[in-house]
């Protein structure tokens, strides 16, 4: 035992001399950092931290229970760290670890000396020279422990301190200048009855030192493995019920449900990492965890899946059967084979994972998130990769806890990604529905100007029929018995004024039937209706006008016209004493202008006045402006009378 002693002491101080010359080197490496805190006062009491700093790398080691380390057991040297999953695949229980260390001699008496201790599962008990200073909820399992079962009995805790680093004080009362024994219980599960490397039985390296100098890096150590995961854990979360509520209650963005899921479960697996005792047996434990990842590819692959906008029928049926295959296969194979099991389910569900990836990328590959979702996939694929190359022992432990935070922060990044895009969505949604309400608000303007233009329609078409049925009646049954009082009347008055009457029923149901007349049609017709009134008066007549006009004008204006050049005919005869009359028609820009010219006497106030109140004048302006024109009567005493009639065509031929 003695010379044991002393291997391992000089062994302690050949580590403390290569610290002293790393630090050295250091130093030399980084002179502004020399220069700044190289003082004598600083230099001293690193001087004194060094040399009051132990490295513990080997150690005495013994299987058993009890509170004492069994020194009848057969104790062995071992060294640090100790993996039992390498030591001593398949045991499960507890282990002693017996070290001794000197005192050091310029220990700062306001400091006290502490153990660190970076990585120790499942659970450690110290001991210093025989007295206990720390327990981590210890579970005491007997040596070579097999759980029966996945139940859980009674009263059951586990207590896993595998991510949590221990700092113990040692006090000054209890050290000894001779040398000091520190013995260390470590209760562990064996390999096959994990979910990961990570969890079976282990004791790290051992550091002895003030605990000043432990302090800084005790806390950074829990940050990384503690403090970091639980904060990713809370946020995954969050974000995955905020987005399982979003996909679940927009059935079109299912994918975010999925996300949602993953983000959940995930979380669920995280808490092994921080969380330290949960009120169940280890076999419960880890036959959940890995029960648990089937759920998580389950809900990755559909994400992708619905992510890169395909729904497979057969994906909706084979994911949810798998994971009960899964939990089928755990509880088939028992405790005993749970690392066994899931390792080849692990292989499985990467393969899934990286199909699905690999599909979605293909999909995906001329959209504009390819390469920032790529990145994102390249990152959690290798920490996949990290994780797996740790649990067959191919990648030191610390790799394995830098996968394990790289994985979260992945999925932290993609719902932020999914965030944004959602939001940028939304936004494009309200921009699309105020555009299509203002689509919409335009076609019930544009629905109810054609509704209007219809009923507008229709009760001109309606007019239109009431006209052609007045015309009917009127030319059946008026025109007949005026044509009857022409041909049989035996007084030449009575039948001159029948013949009048005949006319203007003529001219009236031409105006009800609607029908356009061509411009020079109607010059004819004027000309002669014109010329032959006057000459039975013995007014000379003068008529001048184009030939073979095209334009057209419409029923009204063609009947409204004529009254007005009748109009204009009888005042020549009844009033002017005239004995020339001059017509003049023509187009002139775009307006049809008709002039008829006398040499009468003119129309004295007398006349004009007489003249109004028999509507002749008034009613001629009134005619024309019915057609968007207008009737100019000029006259003077001794001077004749000259009337100006001009009617837009374009107008005219509209209105018809």
């Amino acid at each position: 035992m003695s010379t044991l002693r002393q291997k391992l002491s000089r062994t302690a101080r050949q580590c403390l001399n290569r610290a002293a010359l790393v630090a050295a080197l250091l130093c030399l490496a980084q002179p502004g950092w020399a220069q700044a805190d190289a003082t004598p006062a600083a230099l001293d009491a690193a001087g004194r931290l060094l040399a009051q700093t132990i490295e513990l790398r080997a150690a005495l080691v013994a299987p058993g229970g009890g509170d004492r380390f069994p020194e009848d057991a057969s104790a062995r040297a071992l060294a640090l760290p100790d993996e039992w999953a390498l030591t001593r695949p398949g045991y499960s229980g507890s282990v002693w670890y017996r070290v001794n260390f000197q005192t050091p001699r310029a220990l700062n008496r306001n400091d006290i000396l502490s153990l660190y201790i970076e990585h120790v599962c499942s659970t450690v008990q110290v001991y210093l020279n025989g007295q206990l200073l720390h327990s981590s909820g210890f579970n005491d399992l007997p040596p070579g422990y097999v759980p029966s079962a996945f139940t859980t009995p009674a009263g059951a805790h586990s207590i896993h301190d595998c991510n949590h680093p221990q700092l113990v004080g040692l006090p000054t009362a209890l050290l000894r200048d001779s040398g000091n024994d520190l013995d260390i219980k470590v209760s562990g599960h064996s390999l096959a009855t994990t979910a990961s490397r990570q969890r079976a039985g282990a004791l790290s390296a051992l550091t002895i030192a003030p605990q000043s100098a432990l302090v800084a890096q005790h806390s950074r150590q829990t940050a990384l493995q503690v403090s970091a995961p639980q904060a990713l854990s809370a946020t995954l979360v969050l974000m995955g019920s905020f987005m399982f509520v979003l996909g679940f209650i927009n059935r079109r963005e299912s994918h975010l449900a999925y996300f949602g899921a993953l983000c959940v479960g995930w979380a669920g697996v995280s808490t092994r990492m921080w969380l330290r005792g949960v009120p169940t047996s280890h076999a419960s434990a880890e036959f959940f965890v890995c029960a648990l990842l089937g759920f998580i590819v389950w809900a990755a692959v559909q994400f992708l899946l619905r992510y890169s906008g395909a729904r497979w029928r057969w994906a909706d049926v084979c994911l949810p059967l798998q994971c009960a295959m899964l939990t089928l296969s755990l509880a088939l194979a028992g405790p005993m084979h749970l690392n066994l099991v899931a390792t080849v389910w692990y292989a499985i569900l990467s393969v899934e994972i990286a199909a699905a990836s690999i599909w979605y990328l293909r999909s995906q590959r001329e959209s504009h998130s390819f390469w920032v979702m790529g990145s994102l996939l390249a990152a959690a694929t290798a920490a996949a990769m990290v994780e797996a190359a740790v649990q067959w022992g191919r990648a030191p432990a610390f790799a394995a806890q830098i996968a394990e935070l790289l994985a979260p922060i992945v999925m932290v990044l993609v719902g932020l990604r999914l965030v944004q895009q959602h939001g940028k969505a939304l936004h494009n949604a309200e921009q699309d529905k105020a555009h299509l309400e203002m689509r919409v608000r335009e076609a019930s303007a544009e629905i109810e100007r054609n509704f209007r233009q219809m009923a507008e329609l229709r009760v001109e078409q309606v007019t239109e029929r009431e006209r052609k049925r007045i015309a009917a009646d009127l030319h059946d049954d008026l025109g007949a018995k005026l044509l009857t009082i022409v041909h049989t009347s035996e007084s030449e008055r009575i039948s001159t004024l029948a013949r009048e009457a005949l006319e203007e029923m003529r001219l009236s149901v031409r105006g009800l039937t609607g029908k356009a007349v061509k411009l020079g049609d109607a010059l004819g017709d004027w000309r002669a209706e014109v010329i032959s009134r006057l000459a039975q008066t013995g007014i000379e007549a003068q008529w001048t006008a184009p030939e073979d006009l095209p334009q057209t004008l419409s029923a009204r204006a063609y009947v409204q016209t004529t009254r007005i050049l009748r109009e204009a005919t009888s005042n020549i005869i009844k009033h002017s004493k005239a004995n020339s009359c001059s017509i003049t028609a023509g187009i002139t820009e775009g307006d049809f202008v008709l002039v008829v010219q006398d040499d009468g006497a003119g129309i004295s106030s007398e006349v004009e006045a007489r003249l109004d109140r028999g509507h002749g004048l008034a009613s001629m302006k009134n005619r024309a402006k019915q057609m968007q024109g207008q009737c100019l009567v000029e006259s003077g005493p001794g001077y004749g009378t000259v009337i100006r009639l001009t009617i837009p065509l374009n107008r005219t031929m509209e209105s018809s």
